[in-house]
């Protein structure tokens, strides 16, 4: 959703319309059982026990099951299909799973809600394109629509890139405070600390505007972060305070009572005002999440909350989201992101005494494996279209797996006569469970170079 990836650009103006021939809503018995944290929500699609079969074909791509014919727009490759059915925020005993127990346990027990608060830890991760960003206000020329930083099935299709994607599908099935837990996907670089697969959580919720009383402290804005129009601004502020004052209670109660906390305004095209909430943590601030007070038009594709043009909004609500790597990534010490997708037993067993509901029970990972790098260098001129960055990493990812360390662009230069651009790239190759010998590492590195020169239509030097 709102965080850690940072979708943040340009002003947005459209309304929910179109979205309710696509977005099939969740039946009021899902809704009614309460979810606890172990019950998966299966209604949005096919049933769980049908939802297994992954494969990549020619003529098109079927995830759970369900086949989507390729066109101009499918990008997503095997390597990423591969991850869909893992699941990492529903393992026991797994770091991000720990983390997200963690923050629901918050909100169940410390924050009072009419109704309770439900989570949702199993929505299917295929979306339409209108579910993940036309719902959601995102402008057309938006750089997150690109095919350059999404993941496509097809034209309509695409894995989520946030949690957001299920948030008007929640409110037009009747749900109105929430809690959304998922796997999210976007075309990313290869290093310690990016992965083109990570999981993000959700929180919303919603207010009658008769519930509000007056704010006597709201939360500082900006002219820039100023209220939707159609908004009081009582009740702007009484929604902000509620956000602001429950969001440091969850840091708090994640990093202890006396950490440092600032507020910064922020920009999302899904809420108005928007902020980023930051903590001060073994002596560097660091980004935890993002908020704001939800576009009405948003809210109101819920049943009942539309209102006619000029009146004021009978329901308002706010939202938050945040990134559950990052977090697991301090809390527990882990110093790369692939680790979270070892199947190694020496790093999940390092988890398997922590308390999920006990901020206090925590863990430092202890590395388990100290193997050398090994680094290979790849040079090559471009095709005349150019290339895309993403498109390499997914080529390199899809051969060499988590293998693939690092990649940095070393060199690029356009040559003054013919015009061609040239680029060189490290790869880094290493294992994080065993020795890796030099043998090995060429064998992958000439499966890459003939992988990236028929891929991507470059020349190889």
């Amino acid at each position: 959703m709102l965080a850690t990836r940072n979708l943040r650009h340009i002003a947005a103006s459209a309304t929910c319309i179109r979205a309710a021939t696509v977005s099939q809503p969740i039946s009021a018995t899902t809704l009614a059982r309460g979810l606890p944290w172990s019950i998966a929500s299966r209604s949005l699609s096919t049933p769980a026990s049908a939802t297994t079969a992954n494969a990549v074909g020619k003529d098109g791509n079927t995830v759970q099951g369900k086949h989507y014919a390729r066109d101009q727009w499918t990008n997503v490759t095997p390597h990423i299909l591969d991850k869909v059915p893992r699941g990492l925020h529903r393992l026991p005993h797994h770091p991000v799973n720990i983390i997200a127990q963690r923050i629901a346990h918050y909100w169940k027990t410390s924050v009072p809600m009419t109704p309770a608060i439900q989570v949702f830890n199993d929505l299917p991760p295929v979306v339409t394109t209108v579910q993940n960003f036309d719902d959601l206000l995102f402008p057309r020329d938006h750089p997150g629509r690109s095919v350059h930083d999404s993941y496509y099935l097809n034209e309509t299709h695409l894995l989520r890139t946030h949690t957001s994607a299920h948030q008007t599908q929640l409110l037009r099935s009747g749900a109105t405070n929430f809690l959304v837990v998922a796997d999210c996907y976007r075309r990313d670089e290869i290093d310690a600390s990016h992965y083109p697969v990570f999981h993000q959580m959700e929180g919303f919720r919603s207010f009658p505007v008769e519930s509000l009383r007056k704010e006597a402290n709201p939360p500082p804005t900006a002219a820039k972060n100023a209220a939707q129009a159609c908004h009081d601004p009582d009740h702007v502020a009484a929604v902000g305070r509620d956000l602001f004052t429950n969001l440091e209670g969850m840091c708090r109660f994640l990093f202890g009572d006396q950490v440092p906390l600032r507020w910064n305004d922020d920009y999302f095209p899904f809420t108005a005002p928007s902020w980023e909430l930051e903590v001060e943590y073994n002596g560097k601030w660091m980004e935890v999440l993002g908020c704001g007070v939800v576009q009405q038009q948003i809210i109101s594709c819920a049943p009942g909350n539309a209102v006619a043009a000029g009146e004021k909004p009978k329901v308002v609500g706010w939202a938050f989201g945040l990134g559950l790597e990052r977090l697991a990534m301090v809390l527990f010490g882990i110093p790369d992101i692939r680790l979270f997708w070892s199947t190694d037993p020496r790093f999940l067993d390092q988890f398997r005494g922590v308390d999920p509901t006990d901020p206090k029970s925590l863990v430092q990972f202890k590395p388990f494996s100290s193997f050398p790098p090994c680094y290979k260098d790849m040079a090559f001129w471009l095709p005349a279209e150019g290339m895309h960055d993403n498109s390499l990493f997914d080529v390199v990812r899809d051969v060499a797996g988590d293998l693939a360390e690092h990649v940095e662009l070393l060199d690029a230069f356009t040559h003054p006569k013919t015009g061609r651009t040239s680029k060189c790239f490290r790869i880094t190759y290493r294992s994080m469970d065993r020795n890796v010998t030099n043998d090995e590492i060429n064998a992958i590195q000439a499966k890459v170079r003939d992988a990236v020169a028929s891929q991507l239509k470059v020349e190889l030097r």
